[in-house]
C-alpha cells in the first residue's frame, strides 16, 4: 500500500437518501430546518464539535449553569453513533448469532442451523437501531432540554477568544475541541479515492459485498472482517504488520487471528495493496507479500488504516494553538493547550481513540476549564477492547512497554479452559492476565481475552483507578458460574504466590494453638 497521502477533503457520514430509518436519524442529529440561534454575548464555554467528548462536554457544562455553544459541522453524535461502535457493534450482534446459528453440534443439536443470513435485513436493522439511539444526541435535546445553543456550520478561530460559525462570531471565556478524527484514505494506484469503504461508508450499503478486501489489521479491520465473513461475505484482510492488532499481547493476537481464519477470513500478513483498479468483472487489486504479488478480484475495498485528526478547517494558528507532528492538538496532562483558554478532548488530541477516552477526557477539560480545576488525564488507565469473537480488553502497562521502560514486573495468568462458566459454554479459547510490580503487588497492566472480555477489564480498570495491590481481587466475590471468577482466581494466586515457606510455617503453628 502506498504512503499515507491523504485527501484533503473532510469525509462525511453517508446516508441512504431513501431509507426512512435514516431519515429519521438525520432529522435529530442534523434537521434540515434548522434555525442556528442568535449568539449570546460572550459564552462560559463554547464546543466545537458535536460527537461523544462533544456532547459529554456541553451536557456537563450546562449541568452545571454554565452558558454553553455547541458547534457541529455534520451529524451530532459524531463517530460513535453513526459510524462507530452503534453501528459497528450492532452489525457484530446479527452476525454473532449467525456464528452460534452454525454451532447446533457443539450444543447438543443433531444439525446446525446453517440457514443463509439476509445481509439487507441485518443493514437495515443496523440503520434502525442507530435511529432508535439518537434522540439521546439530538439538537432539539440539548436546546430544549439542557439550553445548550446549537449551531450546524464549520467554524473556525479568529482570536484567541473569539470563534466564527459560517460568518457568525461566538465569543467565549473558555473553549473545548472536540473535533474528533476522520478515516485514513491513502491514495491508491488506480482507484477513484469514491471506491474506498471506510466506517464512515459502509454501514450505508444497501447489501454487503460479495468479495471483500480489508486493509488493516487493527480492531476495526479485525472486527468488520469477521463480521461479514460470518455474514456470508468472501474477506480477504491485507496487514501490513507481522501480526493483527499489533498493540495487543502476541498470544491474543494470535488467538484472534485464528478465529478469524475459522470464520473463512483469508489473512495475508506482513502484506501491502499496490494498486486496484475497477474493470467489468470486478476490482482488481494487486497485493504484494514479500517478493510475490498477486491478484484477487473482488467488489469492494475497506480501508481500516488509522484515523487522521480533524483540525485543518479551524485556523488554530489564529488562537495560538500548536498541533503535534501526527495534525493532532498539542496538550498538557490537564488537557489544555497552548492557548490557555482552549482545551481538547477526544480523538482530536489522545492517541486513545476510543468513546469512554473521549468521555473521560471532556469530564476532566470541563472541571479544568469552568472551575480553575487541576485533574489530569491518564492514559494508562483507559481501557482497550477489540469486540471480535473472542474479544480482546487491555489496560496499562503490558510486558513489552513495560521492558522498553526497564520496569521490573511478574505475570500471573488464569486461561478459561479452567473456568466452569466457560467449560459449560464451550467456549474456552483465551485467558485472563495480570502484570504487577514484584515488590509491591501494584498491578501494572492486564489483557483478558475471550467472551465479554470487555465488561471484565473493568476490574482491574477499578484496581488502577484506586491505586490498589492485586490481593485485593481475592477479596470480590463472584457469582457462580461466571467467567469472572477468572478475575477472583488471579488475586488467589498472588496471594498463594505470597506466602513463603517460613509464613506457611508460622501459619501452621497458629492454626495448632489451643482455643477456648
Amino acid at each position: 500500500m502506498p504512503e499515507q497521502a491523504q485527501e484533503e477533503t473532510l469525509g462525511r457520514t453517508r446516508l441512504l437518501p431513501d431509507d426512512a430509518d435514516d431519515q429519521a436519524l438525520l432529522a435529530l442529529v442534523h434537521p434540515g430546518d434548522w434555525q442556528n440561534p442568535t449568539p449570546r454575548r460572550c459564552y462560559d464555554l463554547a464546543v466545537l464539535g458535536g460527537g461523544s467528548g462533544g456532547l459529554v462536554a456541553a451536557a456537563a457544562a450546562a449541568g452545571l449553569g454554565a452558558r454553553v455553544a455547541l458547534v457541529e459541522r455534520d451529524l451530532l453524535g459524531g463517530d460513535c453513533l453513526n459510524a462507530g461502535c452503534v453501528p459497528s457493534k450492532t452489525l457484530l450482534r446479527s452476525a454473532h448469532w449467525a456464528a452460534e446459528m452454525r454451532r447446533g453440534p457443539d450444543l447438543g443439536w443433531t444439525t446446525s442451523f446453517n440457514h443463509p443470513a439476509t445481509p439487507s435485513e441485518v443493514l437495515r436493522r443496523v440503520r434502525r437501531v442507530r435511529a432508535a439511539l439518537a434522540p439521546t444526541d439530538s439538537a432539539r435535546r440539548f436546546r430544549d432540554d439542557l439550553g445548550v445553543d446549537v449551531f450546524f456550520g464549520e467554524a473556525r478561530f479568529f482570536a484567541k477568544n473569539r470563534v466564527e460559525v459560517d460568518g457568525v462570531g461566538l465569543g467565549f471565556r473558555r473553549a473545548i475541541i472536540a473535533t474528533g478524527a476522520r478515516p485514513n484514505r491513502p491514495l491508491i494506484a488506480g482507484l477513484d479515492p469514491a471506491e474506498i469503504l471506510t466506517n464512515e461508508t459502509i454501514f450505508a450499503l444497501a447489501q454487503p459485498p460479495r468479495r471483500l478486501v480489508v486493509l488493516g489489521g487493527g480492531p476495526v479491520g479485525c472486527e468488520l472482517a469477521q463480521a461479514f465473513a460470518r455474514l456470508g461475505t468472501q474477506c480477504l484482510l491485507v496487514q501490513r504488520n507481522k501480526r493483527l492488532l499489533p498493540r495487543e499481547e502476541e498470544d491474543a493476537s494470535n488467538l484472534v487471528e485464528s478465529a478469524l481464519r475459522a470464520d473463512g477470513v483469508e489473512i495475508l500478513l506482513e502484506a501491502e495493496l499496490e494498486s486496484a483498479v475497477r474493470r467489468p468483472e470486478g476490482l482488481v487489486a494487486e497485493i504484494r507479500q514479500g517478493k510475490q504479488t498477486r491478484s484477487v478480484i473482488v467488489d469492494s475495498l475497506l480501508v481500516a488504516t488509522g484515523r487522521r485528526p480533524n483540525t485543518e478547517a479551524l485556523h488554530l494558528d489564529s488562537a495560538g494553538i500548536a498541533t503535534r507532528n501526527d495534525g493532532s492538538i498539542a496538550t498538557d496532562t490537564r488537557l489544555r493547550t497552548a492557548n490557555r483558554r482552549v482545551f481538547a478532548v477526544g480523538d482530536v488530541t489522545l492517541s486513545e481513540r476510543f468513546t469512554h477516552a473521549a468521555d473521560a477526557s471532556a469530564r476532566i477539560a470541563v472541571r479544568n476549564a469552568l472551575f480553575f480545576g487541576r485533574s489530569r488525564y491518564l492514559p494508562e488507565r483507559i481501557p482497550r477492547s477489540t469486540y471480535t469473537d473472542p474479544e480482546v480488553a487491555s489496560i496499562g502497562l503490558l510486558p513489552t512497554e513495560a521492558q522498553g521502560r526497564g520496569i521490573a514486573y511478574e505475570t500471573l495468568e488464569v486461561r478459561f479452559e479452567e473456568n466452569d462458566r466457560a467449560r459449560t459454554e464451550e467456549q474456552v479459547a483465551g485467558f485472563v492476565r495480570a502484570h504487577f510490580a514484584p515488590k509491591s503487588g501494584k498491578l501494572l497492566g492486564a489483557t483478558v481475552v475471550g467472551d465479554h472480555a470487555g465488561d471484565l477489564i473493568g476490574e482491574f480498570a477499578v484496581l488502577l483507578a484506586a491505586v490498589m495491590p492485586l490481593s485485593r481481587l481475592a477479596d470480590v466475590v463472584h457469582p457462580y458460574p461466571t467467567r469472572a471468577e477468572a478475575v477472583r482466581r488471579i488475586g488467589d494466586l498472588y496471594n498463594r504466590r505470597r506466602l513463603t515457606p517460613r509464613a506457611a510455617r508460622l501459619l501452621r503453628a497458629i492454626a495448632r494453638l489451643p482455643r477456648r
